[in-house]
């Protein structure tokens, strides 16, 4: 892991790690917003990693890891830390209507696509929605980790 700071488009990057019930998670943020939540064994082809220095009490990270640990407990199902995740404009889209799906609901590729006014998006769907970097869960079958409580 970088000690140092590095920045992707002028942005300067941090992270911590977690344990969770689900396993260690990367927390990665800039001063804007969490830009990710990684899986302990995450595929750096799925998400790439941004360079980032550690930093155990940023704000955003220590904000972010309460909202989770919150969530885990059962206690929390709707998350108010801001996001800021890097990708294409059609990624964040996509993201976009993740963040949307109410907490609970499923929303197949398809139905996403339709709602871009294109049924044949669907695998560019599904390709956005597995570059997710806030994922907490499958998208497909729980919403993302930006959940509207249903």
């Amino acid at each position: 892991m970088e000690n140092t700071i590095k920045k992707t488009k002028n942005m300067q990057y941090y992270f911590k790690t977690m344990l969770s019930p689900v396993g260690e998670l990367r927390l990665v943020a800039s001063d804007k917003g969490v830009a990710g939540i990684l899986w302990e064994k995450d595929d750096p082809k799925r998400v790439r990693p941004l360079p980032a220095s550690e930093d155990k009490n940023h704000p955003m990270l220590m904000e972010t890891e309460r909202q989770l640990r919150q969530y885990f407990a059962g206690k929390l199902k709707v998350f108010t830390v801001p996001l800021d995740p890097v990708g294409t404009p059609f990624q964040k889209k996509v993201w976009q209507e993740l963040a949307a799906i109410p907490f609970g609901q499923t929303v197949t590729y398809g139905e996403l696509a339709r709602k871009f006014g294109n049924p044949n998006l669907s695998r560019a769907v599904g390709g956005a929605n597995h570059r997710n970097p806030i994922s907490i869960s499958s998208p497909p079958v729980t919403g993302c980790w930006v959940q509207r409580e249903g």
